[in-house]
């Protein structure tokens, strides 16, 4: 990014004195999940203290509401999941609109703004492409740009394309429970999370959203002798089944279900997992079918 500078500068009249102008920045956030959002809300207050920042929100599965303003918005590339965890790939393919994408491309203004922070977002890598606007790409998935960041025994050629090519940047700042090279850096954590202090209240956190909650009833209702808090896109109250409370997804209410929990159970992601982690909890993680497996969870990462 030295070619476009930290800094806008330009002079004041008369005495030739230098003025430092706030950055414009422009933040692409994925929307197809609520781990990029939940990361963005806590990356945001930072990004100000360099000046504007204009966030880009492209993806409509995410059920977590982003906390601020929200200049742009896109449909993006979005991912669509049956009711029993696994991808629906009729419905990708009928929701895929190439002339749409294009047209935000050749739209999108990348070229205005002084830095371009892209969370695993497509619209905003081809629109820099096309525009040769120097880029970051910011998260997880960056970290798998270095060969020294383990990939599963079996290679799968298609996911790593993807991981290579989706959002596509100059520049890139990686996540991972390790460093395994120069450009990565430690998850993300919630201030919230950094701040508990982590009881075991009894109860096992479950956040599946490619599952339906008949699906996950399915499953926990014969586990008599646990109960579990299930976090639903289904209800917009808490519902009471037997063993299982199912409650509404919101930031807060997850937070103190996971901060209290006995063990988790979620989706082989990376922000819900690295939180779990550093609370000392429990975890299991379910891949969901048909998509990459992107990192093996390890306790030893953390030290529980």
């Amino acid at each position: 990014m030295r070619s476009r500078g930290y800094h806008a500068v330009s002079r004041l009249r008369g005495n030739g004195q230098i003025k430092r102008q706030p950055m414009k920045i422009f933040y692409a956030v994925q929307a197809t999940g609520n781990g990029h959002i939940s990361r963005a809300m806590e990356v945001l207050p930072y990004l100000e203290r360099y000046g504007q920042v204009d966030i880009f929100l492209s993806g409509a599965n995410s059920t977590l509401q982003l906390d601020a303003q929200v200049k742009y918005r896109s449909k993006g590339l979005c991912l669509f999941y049956n009711r029993g965890g696994g991808l629906n790939y009729m419905q990708i393919v009928r929701k895929f609109a190439p002339l749409r994408i294009m047209r935000e491309v050749r739209d999108l203004p990348v070229e205005k703004y002084d830095l371009v922070l892209n969370d695993f977002e497509t619209i905003t890598s081809m629109a820099c492409a096309l525009k040769k606007v120097p880029s970051v790409n910011f998260g997880h998935q960056a970290s798998f740009v270095s060969p020294k960041t383990p990939r599963p025994e079996r290679r799968e050629w298609m996911g790593e394309w993807i991981l290579r090519n989706y959002a596509r940047a100059t520049q890139y700042i990686g996540l991972h429970f390790r460093q395994y090279d120069d450009f990565i850096l430690p998850p993300v954590i919630k201030k919230d999370i950094l701040q508990a202090e982590p009881q075991d209240k009894g109860h096992i956190t479950v956040y599946l959203s490619s599952y339906s909650d008949a699906s996950l009833s399915n499953y926990l209702r014969p586990l008599k002798d646990f109960r579990f808090q299930v976090f639903s896109k289904e209800v917009d109250q808490p519902v009471q089944a037997g063993n299982i409370l199912f409650l509404p997804v919101g930031k807060s209410a997850f937070d103190r279900s996971l901060i209290n929990c006995k063990a988790i159970i979620t989706g082989a992601g990376f922000e819900t997992p690295a939180e779990a982690l550093y609370l000392g909890k429990k975890l299991l993680v379910i891949p969901i079918r048909g998509q990459r497996r992107r990192h093996i969870v390890d306790h030893r990462y953390w030290g529980c």
